[in-house]
């Protein structure tokens, strides 16, 4: 599959990417129980907060083994974000 997909042409004709919706195609993809996902999007001045939340017992899978696979999932956002010069910050809630 393709991260083409998350993009978007916004107002200005300029690609956009849609980044909870590619977090939800990560996740989905790692979890057993991928209809209890929820991804709520705080938007702030500065920084967008992107708070997920799994079935329990998905959580150490989202997780992964010392924080790597949370860890992973930061930095693609971040580097996502970086990208349309905007902040963003995954919060993984239980």
């Amino acid at each position: 599959m393709s991260i083409i997909r998350f993009l978007y042409r916004n107002r200005k004709g300029e690609r956009d990417f849609v980044m909870k919706e590619f977090l939800e195609f990560v996740v989905k993809y790692l979890v057993d129980n991928p209809d209890e996902i929820d991804i709520a999007e705080v938007v702030g001045s500065r920084t967008t907060v992107y708070e997920l939340r799994v079935a329990q017992s998905d959580l150490g899978k989202v997780i992964g083994k010392q924080g790597q696979t949370a860890k992973a999932m930061r930095t693609l956002l971040v580097a996502a974000a970086a990208r349309q010069g905007k902040r963003a910050v995954l919060e993984i809630l239980e």
